[in-house]
């Protein structure tokens, strides 16, 4: 017969019967107190058979209810015959609930490999082109019914959109581009001073703000200021259900949140970019007349004669296109947010970052296509 193992008030007694290991609990149990290790006690011993019984027991709680989860996790490991029906009905439950919660743990799923990452991938880019493509395909036939139906148009909406995206973003699309054209023309005027070829300040920014800079500039401005908005003002309806109720009254969220929008912005982004050059040829001009001593007259009619109708056309082609990229961007991920707060920030970011890129990506389009014509 073993001796008994008593830790503080919780004990332990084991005693062998032939091939069967009968345990006795007994004192009281308390999870804030030492308890005996079923494992310290079961030692090296491989019986056929255990039986576990708590008539000693005065009081349990938690910590009674694991020694008896540790007796049957180790008599399933060892395959052993194990007796509990002596024990009280609520620690068996509660025992026979905890392993079974283990046993049903899975385990974590092994890091897929790469053909399976690559299909994944795939599969994911598919799914966002289609999801792309049906909103932008939705877009056009709104444009289409637009100038079917152009009474159906919210002009209100469009107005005041108008006045956000173009009126509100004049002080920061005036600063950039101002300090724009200050820094190109003092590099050149860096450059060009080696030469003594000074009045060529006003060429080379006349041609760089008219037929990128400028629209270029106020693109970006806009994709940070107003595409970050537009997703910001549709994942907050998209979270509110507002978007739902449309759906649900039968009104499609494209003409209704998207066209005034799309519309706002593609005629407010030439605008802008004409703007936007006006102010980067001043900085140019006041770089000239600072540090070259270029008198303003002069530096003028040298831009008048490098510039002409055909830039000034490029320069507003490019920044309508990119306004509706951006507008497209914003509109998009806030019609794709999650019904969350985190949804909205995550929202916001994407339309920047997707805008930004399209701007980028259709402004070397353009480089191509105009080197090709010619203009």
């Amino acid at each position: 017969m073993a001796e008994p193992t008593q830790v503080t008030n919780a004990c332990v007694q084991a005693r062998t019967t032939g091939d069967c290991l009968r345990i006795e609990l007994c004192g009281r149990w308390k999870i804030t107190e030492p308890r005996p290790s079923f494992e310290e006690l079961i030692g090296a011993q491989l019986p056929e058979r255990i039986e576990l019984t708590m008539d000693a027991v005065e009081s349990w709680d938690a910590a009674l209810v694991l020694f008896v989860v540790e007796a049957m996790r180790w008599a399933r490991a060892h395959g052993m015959v194990a007796g509990f029906s002596a024990l009280h009905v609520s620690v068996r439950a509660m025992a026979e609930q905890l392993v079974l919660a283990e046993a049903s743990r899975k385990a974590p799923a092994p890091a897929p490999g790469l053909v399976t990452q690559v299909g994944l991938a795939s599969l994911d880019v598919w799914r966002k082109t289609r999801e792309i493509a049906t909103f932008v395909g939705e877009c056009v036939l709104a444009a289409g019914r637009l100038v079917r139906q152009p009474h159906r148009f919210r002009w209100n909406d469009c107005l005041s959109e108008m006045q956000k995206c173009g009126a509100m973003a004049l002080p920061i699309v005036s600063l950039i581009s101002l300090l724009v054209g200050l820094i190109m023309a003092y590099q050149a005027a860096v450059q060009l001073r080696q030469f003594g070829a000074d009045i060529y300040v006003a060429d080379l920014v006349g041609l760089a703000v008219v037929r990128e800079m400028g629209p270029m500039m106020a693109a970006i401005i806009m994709a940070g200021r107003t595409g970050a908005a537009f997703a910001a003002t549709l994942g907050n309806m998209k979270a509110g259900e507002e978007i739902d109720a449309l759906e649900t009254l039968g009104i499609a969220p494209v003409d209704f949140l998207v066209m005034p929008r799309l519309v706002a912005l593609g005629v407010m982004m030439p605008l802008l970019a004409l703007y936007a050059n006006l102010l980067g040829i001043l900085g140019g001009m006041f770089v000239a007349k600072s540090v070259l001593e270029i008198p303003p007259a002069a530096y003028w009619v040298e831009t008048q004669s490098i510039v002409d109708l055909s830039d000034i056309s490029t320069g507003l082609i490019k920044a309508a296109v990119f306004g509706v990229l951006i507008g497209l961007s914003g509109c998009l991920r806030g019609l794709q947010a999650d019904r969350s707060a985190a949804g909205v920030g995550q929202a916001a970011t994407s339309a920047v970052v997707t805008a930004i890129l399209l701007i980028i990506v259709a402004d070397a389009l353009f480089a191509v296509v105009f080197n090709v014509l010619g203009l």
